[in-house]
């Protein structure tokens, strides 16, 4: 991660380190769960070219702090004083649950001139099981037990749906201690995306900027239909597929470039 960010502070007093590259209207990329400012860094090279790509780490992650009391609120008051950092209003990009965040501060107001949402973790009923409920309460009860490994497996069983012998096999793998590393904040991610990961269709529906709504042709079917919900719920929404790509797109940032660029440029 480049060690040269600037900081903002947040209504409640939470300090967000951000990072900016290149010049044109501004556009906020936002990660989602196990991720920070890094992981969209690539997105953010590939966009600068015709804007300034902004990224930040979001509260709890990376040089952010935390007030360590979460709210969804909380979360997207920090969006706003990014955009507000950016020079706002600003064009506004979520991956997963940092969808589902771009999603919530339009629903509430922030100054988003237009969002773009990719596969943002919404369980459609039918396209496979939801989450229990107390899934939040669960993870945090792990992690106040000091044990990082189990909320990172309950986390990727019940939310991203991975079966048992997979997530065993990561656990060998590099990416478990990075994984490990952002587990305190998965709680939040869960919190965010509401009980059982419901879609807040009373909340989108209220939604007046334009919303590109955008899914991978590669992806497990239930989060290309997440993304499909969104766009037939918001007001002004369109749908994309994405072809060739996973829930791993951030991984190739040039796949996005094209189609972002197009979004954010149009009037």
């Amino acid at each position: 991660m480049n060690a040269a960010f600037e900081t903002v502070r947040s209504a409640d007093g939470t300090t967000l380190a951000v990072e900016r590259a290149g010049e044109g209207p501004p556009v906020i990329l936002v990660g989602g769960a196990f991720n920070d400012r890094s992981t969209v860094a690539g997105l953010a090279q590939v966009l600068s070219a015709d804007f300034t790509a902004v990224t930040y780490d979001r509260r709890g992650r990376g040089a952010s702090g935390d007030t360590g009391s979460y709210a969804a609120e909380r979360e997207v008051e920090d969006l706003a004083a990014v955009i507000s950092y950016a020079g706002g209003p600003a064009g506004v990009f979520g991956h997963s649950s940092g969808a589902v965040l771009a999603l919530e501060a339009a629903a509430g107001g922030v100054q988003a001139t237009k969002v773009a949402a990719y596969e943002p973790t919404y369980v459609i009923g039918g396209t496979r099981p939801r989450p229990d409920d107390d899934l939040a309460e669960r993870l945090q009860a792990l992690l106040d037990n000091g044990d990082r490994d189990g909320a990172v497996a309950l986390f990727q069983a019940e939310v991203v749906g991975l079966p048992a012998q997979i997530i065993d096999g990561m656990r060998g793998s590099p990416m478990w201690g990075w994984f490990t590393g952002l587990a305190r904040t998965l709680p939040y991610d869960v919190i965010l995306c509401g009980p059982g990961m419901r879609l807040p269709a009373r909340r989108l529906a209220g939604i007046t900027v334009p919303v590109l709504a955008i899914g991978g042709g590669a992806s497990p079917p239930w989060l290309p239909a997440a993304a499909r919900a969104v766009a037939d719920t918001v007001p002004v929404g369109r749908y994309v597929t994405l072809d060739a790509q996973d829930h791993g797109v951030l991984q190739h940032p040039d796949a996005l470039r094209p189609l972002l660029t197009s979004y954010f440029r149009a009037g």
